[in-house]
């Protein structure tokens, strides 16, 4: 992989789920000098914090991970929220990055900016051919304004950012909560615990017929620190697998994995989000080399591993986020 990018590394949400994967895999290649600091230290939304912390830090490489995210309900409930969080902190971190003289920028977006109905596979070039999911569509426009800033400001002020899009991700430490979680830790949760009880059905949202790609965190951490040492482009770059599943069928994958027997019953009155995704992965392994090597089983059952054992240690909500 090359020389770690020289100096500080400050991650913003550096302790969250894949911030903390991030820092451990930059870790691991040999940078030493880490700054992760939590949302209670400075809150990213006000651009005075923003400014503080890059001033206090100076740090020479910046990731920028910090977001508010959930799934399908989350962004329902909290368009507005999401939109101004995630594009405020984003503006604040880029300009305060540009004040310092960072010399490296990773900003990362997400999947959900694509519109609604991207051809398959996701080429990097649709991502402005029409309006996201309106499920998702204030959380991923905000997300998607963030590489237009990028790009301005590599034009304009010389500041190399970089813009990765990753799949639906998963792992140990995700969010298991399920109000705001996302689908696998949401499924893992409800299966385990309707086990337990011996429930004899599961009602689940949807039809189950949109398809997703999913990408193991321990594998986006890795893209994202390849890209921070190798990668000093204006386009964006899809991170994934190249692969897409079913919901039926991940959630019956996932149910036979917990080991619950019961029946599963899908929920047409409830929003079934995009149609499809999945991604054209060809762009990452040309410019820096990335292909993820966790299949989609064995993530699960490590997920599920880490779950299992998290529940026995404390309230699941807590042990989830890593509390």
């Amino acid at each position: 992989m090359g020389e770690p990018y020289p100096g500080r590394w400050l991650v913003t949400g550096g302790r969250g789920f894949l911030g903390a994967a991030v820092v451990a895999c930059a870790r691991a290649s040999g940078v030493t000098d880490i700054v992760a600091p939590g949302r209670d230290e400075a809150d990213l939304t006000r651009q005075v914090e923003a400014e503080a912390l890059l001033a206090r830090t100076r740090p020479e490489t910046v990731v920028h991970l910090a977001a508010r995210v959930g799934g399908i309900e989350a962004n329902r409930r909290n368009p507005g929220l999401f939109f101004y969080a995630n594009a405020t902190m984003g503006i604040h971190v880029v300009e305060a990055c540009r004040q310092q003289g960072v010399r490296k920028l990773v900003v990362v977006g997400t999947t959900c900016a694509y519109p609604r109905l991207t051809p398959l596979p996701f080429r990097e070039d649709d991502l402005w051919n029409g309006y996201p999911e309106a499920t998702n569509a204030p959380y991923g426009v905000a997300k998607r304004a963030l590489l237009t800033m990028v790009r301005a400001y590599r034009e304009q002020y010389g500041l190399d950012g970089i813009y990765l899009l990753p799949a639906n991700l998963y792992g140990p430490r995700d969010n298991f909560d399920l109000e705001s979680g996302h689908v696998i830790p949401g499924l893992i949760r409800r299966f385990m615990e309707a086990r337990d009880a011996a429930q004899p059905a599961v009602r689940l949202w949807g039809t189950g017929q949109p398809t997703r790609e999913f990408l193991y965190v321990g594998d986006c951490a890795d893209a994202v620190v390849r890209a921070a040492r190798l990668y000093s482009g204006a386009d964006p770059v899809n991170i994934g697998t190249g692969r897409e599943i079913r919901i039926a069928d991940l959630a019956a994958l996932i149910a036979g994995l917990v080991g619950y027997g019961g029946e599963l019953r899908w929920d047409p009155a409830r929003p079934d989000g995009q149609p499809r995704r999945r991604l054209d992965v060809t762009r990452a392994s040309h410019l820096f080399g990335f292909s993820a090597t966790t299949p989609l089983e064995a993530g699960l059952r490590e997920t599920i591993a880490w779950y299992a054992a998290a529940r026995k240690a404390g309230p699941p909500e807590q042990q989830a986020r890593g509390a």
